[in-house]
């Protein structure tokens, strides 16, 4: 399904969350707190739109994803070159192709909702992050106003994928994605899941009024 949609992934998600996906990738930039010379791993990075975000830090970046379809609109895309090259990595979320302690920090945006097992992948992020190293998990949630979260379901239901029609190359995907979102724990919720993978300190702030969540955890020393 990904690799159906990467040729105009990035472009359908602009339009999709009205440009506020590119404030969401700085959020998660901000919130790695990323010093030059880092490793950091950006999990389901798709066509690496967000890797390169990070690499602005002065970071060492790989982005990793399932799809190849995705990968490769991202090599064509050039980001493997340049002063924010990545390296783009094929791998599964749930058995990760990198030894244990690899990364200073890690990350995953919009992708753990779409493993097989969100357990595992966290559990396989905490095992290739070093000893106090950082998770930082930006992923679609729930409106904390009520009133809007009415209009926003709305919108996930009906709106979405109306427009995906018109602008995706493979308008089906996105009525997965508006029923995977749906279906998705609220913030408290996520919280749990993160500590029962082993993840310590655990936090979370809303963005968008909550249409987004971006969740802060930090491996143990």
């Amino acid at each position: 399904m990904f690799d159906e949609v990467a040729p105009r992934y990035d472009l359908t998600n602009s339009v999709l969350s009205l440009g506020q996906d590119r404030g969401w990738r700085r959020a998660v930039r901000d919130a790695l707190r990323l010093q030059p010379g880092e490793r950091v791993l950006d999990l389901a990075a798709g066509t690496g739109t967000s890797s390169v975000a990070l690499a602005r830090t002065g970071a060492r970046v790989v982005g990793c994803d399932f799809s190849l379809g995705m990968l490769q609109v991202g090599a064509r895309a050039g980001r493997q070159s340049g002063p924010d090259a990545v390296d783009l990595v094929a791998g599964d979320a749930l058995r990760l192709p990198f030894a244990d302690e690899s990364f200073d920090a890690v990350t995953i945006s919009f992708g753990l909702r779409n493993t097989a097992d969100a357990d595992r992948a966290l559990r396989e992020l905490l095992r290739v992050t070093r000893p106090g190293g950082r998770l930082v998990v930006c992923e679609f949630s729930h409106p904390t106003w009520a009133p809007f979260r009415t209009v926003y379901v709305e919108y996930l239901m009906r709106a979405l994928p109306a427009v995906a029609r018109r602008v995706s190359s493979d308008p089906a995907a996105y009525e997965y994605l508006a029923e995977s979102i749906r279906a998705w724990p609220d913030q408290a919720g996520l919280a749990v899941v993160l500590q029962r993978a082993g993840w310590e300190r655990v936090a979370w702030r809303d963005l968008t009024g909550g249409i987004v969540a971006l969740h802060r955890a930090t491996r143990p020393a």
